[in-house]
């Protein structure tokens, strides 16, 4: 199931530090290879530094070992949507007109 994550990470010193050594950099390239996101943006969210990464979950169970980087690492506050392409959406519009 493709499933968009907004996350945010708080303005801490923790934080603040991570970004003036550069140890972020890092941190983000090892979240980023374990997720393996089909589309990644950074921004500014809710006047914190975050972002919104679109990847794909074949199973529930891998909320766990795909979350768990993002509070564990980044001390980061996750949201999570299912998100369909528009093809996803044709399909599915055409399968409802089809439903009894």
């Amino acid at each position: 199931m493709r499933t968009m994550l907004k996350f945010t990470v708080p303005t801490t010193e923790e934080s603040n530090a991570s970004i003036r050594d550069g140890s972020i950099g890092q941190t983000l390239e090892t979240i980023l290879g374990k997720l393996q996101p089909e589309a990644a943006y950074f921004s500014a969210l809710d006047g914190k530094r975050g972002g919104y990464l679109v990847i794909n979950m074949e199973d529930e169970s891998e909320l766990v070992t795909k979350l768990e980087p993002l509070w564990l690492e980044l001390g980061a506050t996750v949201e999570t949507f299912p998100v369909a392409t528009a093809d996803d959406l044709r399909a599915g519009l055409q399968r409802l007109q089809e439903a009894p």
